[in-house]
């Protein structure tokens, strides 16, 4: 029987959880908003592999300290607790360690945020071990402010030969091995991104494309629908954490790099994105980055402002972008499209299921590098070879033609690239003057 550790706690895989998930109402959030995360919590439930037996909405115009949601809230839910026998409650807004500590004192069940959901949902869906890494990073950095769990083993004291004095408690050294461990898969993680520096060195002279956006937008689905390839697909909240490179012809680019991402979600925690940033690099070298939305969901536009508020965290909100929305076939109200282009003229709608509307966005993408493509010649002394191999590893180098002692390279590249280039040139030009 599979096993998986989550938050302090073993669960086998064959157990069906039962959870109670809640809600505020506060800080500006309305109750219809506060019924829409409830909705998504459950769906990243279902995800973990819980069953939601209830769902209870708190109103509180200020945040109680101790628990959160009051006394007399916390009451209801431990009957609620009671009545469905639940093994889990889990609130939509981040608690702090000690919330945590209260709240598992009167539950007497596990009590976990957002967070801790999505984290274990992570847990769960890594396949590689880069995933795994990242992933087990963000844990362990979540997770060591809480050690404050009402652990039966906390109390105990390590003695004995060579720990003179009154030793440490159980709750100090696993702290002190989770400080260990933390270092180890950060050590880890920069070992595995110089690999993936590697990797991506060799992918410079190609356009690169990648694809962006909510969870469940549908980026594999399309992954799969222009490359003919077999990423895992599944309609569930994160269904892909790894990124995934493959590549699509284009009518001006004979190979365009596309790049399948993480998805994003609202309250993502601050430490899984930090631990997955290596991964969310591949959007960094990306030409374009093709916005995936899933149009048949109703609030799309908050989904849009989420994704974009993460691109800006990122430093990637500059980076030309391209909306695309999907699941077309799934769209009731036909007159929202009309709407939609008249807000967004340039976006492409698709459906990556049923392949409507592909052949559009294909040469909507080649347009888009297309336009951002630089065709320059540049003119560099003989014996520059550092300044030859920089031309080579940012652009495609189309010809290179001897004038007495000058090479004379014509490339193409992106915006980036050229600027990259030019900037490259300039400083071992000054740099061979200053040694005159």
């Amino acid at each position: 029987m599979q096993e998986y550790y989550t938050e302090n706690y073993y669960i086998t895989a064959s157990e069906k959880e039962r959870a109670i998930l809640v809600g505020m109402v506060h800080h500006g959030i309305t109750c219809l908003e506060a019924e829409e995360h409830l909705k998504e919590l459950a769906m990243l439930a279902d995800t973990a592999g819980a069953q939601v037996a209830q769902t209870i909405i708190q109103k509180r115009h200020k945040i109680d300290p101790a628990t959160m949601i009051g006394i007399g809230k916390v009451r209801q839910v431990v009957q609620a607790c009671e009545f469905h026998e639940a093994t889990v409650v889990v609130f939509d807004d981040e608690l702090s360690p000690a919330q945590v500590k209260n709240l598992e004192a009167e539950f007497k069940i596990k009590v976990l945020d957002r967070s801790g959901l999505i984290l274990d949902i992570f847990a769960r869906r890594a396949r590689t071990r880069e995933a795994q890494t990242q992933v087990e990073l963000a844990q362990l950095e979540y997770l060591y402010p809480r050690l404050t769990r009402q652990w039966t083993h906390l109390s105990r004291q390590v003695g004995g030969i060579g720990t003179r004095g009154p030793g440490e408690t159980q709750l100090e050294v696993d702290r002190r091995l989770i400080r260990k461990r933390i270092k180890v898969l950060k050590e880890n993680l920069r070992k595995i991104e110089k690999q993936r520096s590697v990797r991506r060195e060799g992918r410079r002279n190609f356009r690169q494309v990648a694809l962006i956006g909510y969870t469940n937008a549908g980026k594999s689905s399309l992954m799969n629908a222009l490359t003919q390839s077999d990423v895992f697909v599944e309609d569930r909240l994160f269904a892909t954490l790894d990124a995934t490179v493959r590549s699509l012809p284009l009518r001006t680019f004979p190979k365009v790099l596309i790049t399948d991402t993480v998805g994003f979600i609202r309250k993502l925690p601050h430490d899984l994105v930090a631990s997955f940033r290596s991964t969310l690099e591949e959007t960094f070298q990306a030409d374009l980055l093709v916005h995936m939305i899933d149009i048949s969901y109703p609030n799309f536009n908050d989904h849009i402002e989420i994704t974009l508020d993460l691109l800006k965290e990122m430093g990637m909100d500059k980076k030309p972008r391209l909306l695309v929305f999907n699941k077309i076939d799934r769209l009731i109200n036909r007159d929202l499209m009309h709407e939609i282009k008249i807000q967004h003229p340039e976006a492409v709608f698709v459906s990556a299921l049923t392949g409507l509307g592909l052949t559009g966005l294909v040469d909507r993408m080649d347009q888009y590098l297309r336009s951002s493509t630089v065709e320059e010649v540049v003119r560099i002394p003989a014996g520059h070879g550092r300044s030859l191999d920089f031309v080579h590893q940012w652009a495609d180098v189309l010809y290179i033609t001897y004038e007495n002692s000058t090479a004379v390279v014509r490339y193409r590249t992106s915006c980036e690239g050229h600027s990259r280039i030019l900037d490259f040139l300039e400083k071992q030009h000054e740099a061979a003057h200053s040694c005159r």
